[in-house]
């Protein structure tokens, strides 16, 4: 028997949703015969086949979250080995070319589903949970490995950790000081891996923030149709409330008059060879380009901020994400090194990668590394956007509709076609002047066509 644990599924990602699986029991398989969907706050993954042979079992249930680590499927290969042997994990079929390494960890204690096994702390083996929900122990002062999981195969959840922590004194060691208690060294232990320091919401608490209270919603009077919080969405939801809340957001609002470029543009694409789509420029590849070459000259608009060792990390390198509406959610494909490609190069790539997103082909290293963000809500509608910085960036620029207008230039009224655009920046790390002049300088390359004609 071969018991297959999830293989990493890259960097920074310690669990995945089961979106369907592709085998059932008694099937045969052979190698690298698809095995199941994955997601993960990143992007969905196929998990292909480690060894020919038959599914004798499948641990999980679609829509069930699985550790990296976790034997999820039990596979006969006529190797006569025990069913606790373990082998190492075949690199996961991520849709981007990429070395996905190997899972390092051995096999939790949880059994194939046809011989489920005890979950006792005193065993030697550690408790099967989520890394969030192991987070939420340490902060609540918990030993996870006293707690009773209720959840499938012995899973603690964040509901057991409630009800655990009902029978607690008041004079439980503060979350900072605990550890997640080791077990003694054996074949049976997982490393935790450490995690960054991120902001967990409870109902009926606030996360340490004076005044914040999170309380259900009242009963409502009409239909209504509840959907969980799940995968992306999830993780979105995280992100985006931790920032909102983290980070003390300033907004800079300016107009810019991109009439030049759009008619070198227009020039651009009328002369590609019919049906070379993907090599048509838009006006993101020109602010991309704008962003990336001014961002040298504004290092605090390219930077982090790291609470943990109270620094700022100003980064050298130009890794611009750009926001994209898929069906899956939210999804910020990145163009890495765009201040060392051509504006073709930079325009191929954001079409390339959007469609990788709307269609679910894109994979991690694709949405990762990203310095600065821009969002384009123009195509939609609207004039300036109040775009949130996507942690742990230190800014965002928000791209609103191209509109003609009546403009003074040379002291005349003419039309020009403007687009609007805020900055949203973190005001620990840079202040309103930095932001004016940094808009300033993207406004006035992006306004003189004749600094894009040699990027071409």
């Amino acid at each position: 028997m071969f018991e297959f644990k999830l293989p990493d599924l890259g960097e920074g990602i310690h669990e995945g949703e089961l979106l369907q699986w592709h085998v059932a029991v008694g099937d045969t398989v052979k190698e690298d015969d698809p095995l199941c969907e994955m997601e993960t706050d990143k992007a969905a993954v196929t998990i292909p086949s480690p060894r020919s042979g038959t599914i004798v079992s499948l641990n999980a249930e679609p829509g069930e979250t699985i550790d990296v680590g976790h034997v999820f499927v039990v596979i006969d290969d006529g190797s006569g080995e025990g069913a606790g042997t373990s082998g190492s994990p075949p690199e996961a079929a991520a849709p981007e070319p990429g070395p996905a390494k190997d899972a390092e960890a051995p096999a939790p204690e949880a059994a194939p589903q046809t011989a489920p096994a005890a979950k006792e702390s005193g065993s030697g083996n550690r408790v099967l949970a989520a890394p969030a929900t192991r987070r939420l122990a340490r902060e609540m002062g918990i030993d996870i490995q006293t707690v009773s999981g209720t959840g499938p195969g012995g899973r603690v959840t964040p509901e057991d950790l409630k009800a655990h922590d009902s029978g607690i004194t008041g004079d439980a060691t503060p979350a900072a000081a605990v550890a997640d208690p080791g077990t003694p060294a054996g074949d049976n232990d997982i490393p935790e891996v450490p995690e960054p320091a991120s902001l967990v919401l409870e109902p009926g608490g606030g996360a340490g923030i004076p005044f914040l209270e999170i309380t259900g919603i009242p009963e409502p009077d009409g239909p209504v149709e509840r959907t969980p919080f799940r995968s992306l969405r999830n993780k979105v939801a995280v992100k985006m409330t931790s920032s909102s809340i983290l980070i003390p957001h300033v907004a800079h609002m300016d107009e810019i008059d991109v009439t030049e470029i759009d008619e070198l543009r227009k020039t651009y694409n009328s002369r590609l060879e019919s049906g070379d789509s993907q090599g048509k420029l838009t006006l993101l590849a020109f602010v991309v380009k704008a962003v990336a070459a001014k961002l040298k000259a504004y290092p605090m608009f390219n930077a982090s901020v790291d609470l943990a060792a109270n620094d700022i990390v100003y980064k050298k390198f130009y890794h611009i994400g750009f926001a994209a509406d898929t069906p899956r959610g939210l999804m910020v494909p990145v163009v890495h090194d765009a201040d060392r490609q051509s504006l073709a190069g930079v325009g191929y790539r954001i079409r390339h990668l959007a469609e990788k997103a709307r269609t679910g082909d894109i994979g991690v290293p694709e949405l990762t590394r990203g310095t600065f963000t821009i969002t384009n809500v123009g195509a939609i509608g609207g004039t300036h956007v109040f775009p949130i910085i996507n942690s742990p960036e230190s800014a965002i620029l928000g791209l609103g509709r191209v509109e003609k207008k009546p403009v003074v230039l040379d002291d005349e009224i003419r039309i020009r076609k403007m687009l609007p655009v805020t900055l949203c920046f973190d005001h620990r790390v840079a202040d309103g002047a930095q932001a004016a002049a940094f808009v300033r300088d993207i406004k006035t390359m992006l306004e003189n066509s004749l600094d894009f004609m040699s990027q071409i």
